[in-house]
């Protein structure tokens, strides 16, 4: 898409677990390019599974990828970014750090809750050097990954995409799923300059979910 419109654009495949890999990536990004502006953290993975029933290996592969990943690559984008004057990080969170989504997946939950935590501090620790760090938080989110996961759809409707896509309406106050654009978007505004004054924010794009897990005292 972005090839079609005039621009240049370049894909890479990596396991962002894999330390040298993200280095790698990172390395040849500013070779190429001079520099890294952005670094956009948009990776996990939902394995279904309570605190009593998920697996110990699929615990520790989600935090893996929806925590250890994105620590690595600021790990190595930032001293980067520090070199050429400033950047922009954006993590893409979850409504599901922020409470229960209605599907039982432990390591999901707790991955990108950390994940939170991470951005927030690392904003702080950064903020005098120029890197901003912020978090897109999505609700309920209509996307090919959750189509694809066996396990969300089994544990909201007996493996049922469509009677899943209906509940998942239903959940959300404004009465429809969000869209991939509208997490592009939010991103989109947290990377660039309009959005230089904000740095450890996390801001919901969720159709008033997760205002919705609070009640009024």
């Amino acid at each position: 898409m972005i090839r079609a419109e005039g621009h240049r654009a370049e894909s890479v495949r990596l396991d962002v677990t894999d330390e040298q890999q993200v280095k790698s990536v990172i390395d040849t990004a500013v070779r190429t390019h001079g520099r890294v502006d952005v670094l956009h953290n948009n990776v996990g993975i939902a394995a279904a599974g309570g605190v009593t029933d998920l697996a110990v290996a699929d615990w520790a592969k989600g935090l893996e990828l929806n925590l250890t990943g994105a620590f690595l690559s600021m790990r190595h984008a930032i001293p980067h970014m520090v070199a050429a004057g400033g950047g922009s990080i954006i993590n893409i969170s979850s409504a599901a750090a922020a409470g229960w989504s209605g599907v039982p997946y432990a390591a999901y939950y707790a991955g990108k809750a950390g994940l939170e935590h991470l951005s927030r501090t690392t904003a702080v620790e950064f903020a005098t050097r120029g890197v901003r760090v912020n978090v897109v938080q999505p609700g309920l989110i209509k996307t090919p990954m959750v189509a694809r996961s066996a396990g969300i759809a089994d544990a909201y409707s007996d493996g049922d995409v469509e009677a899943m896509w209906a509940k998942r309406d239903a959940q959300t106050p404004m009465g429809h799923m969000g869209e991939a654009w509208d997490v592009a978007n939010a991103s989109l505004f947290l990377a660039s300059d309009r959005a230089k004054y904000i740095s450890g924010a996390v801001l919901p794009v969720d159709g008033a979910l997760t205002a919705s897990f609070v009640s009024p005292s």
